[in-house]
């Protein structure tokens, strides 16, 4: 519904107020968050899977994080190689 609704762009314009770091990301970028973070959390309404939402977020908010910051985006596109250990995720 989110994506033919005309009421979806105000739901974008108002991903701001709630999470502030979205202005990082690009309005693609923004889109994508917004029209994955409503299926989520159509899941959780729907199918009582509430982690799902928790992930989205997080992972959206990971980019921004990384956007944010000039020399760590510049460097996110390079090959890496070698096993960096447990990833640690924050809260």
């Amino acid at each position: 519904m989110i994506k033919h609704d005309p009421t979806a762009r105000a739901l974008v314009i108002a991903m701001p107020e709630v999470f502030p770091w979205v202005r990082h990301l690009s309005a693609e970028e923004l889109r994508a968050f917004t029209l994955e973070l409503v299926e989520a959390l159509s899941d959780a309404a729907e199918l009582e899977v509430e982690a799902t939402t928790h992930e989205v977020i997080e992972g959206w908010r990971a980019t921004a994080r990384i956007k944010a910051d000039p020399a760590n985006y510049a460097e996110a596109p390079k090959p890496t190689s070698g096993d960096f250990g447990p990833v640690q995720v924050s809260a």
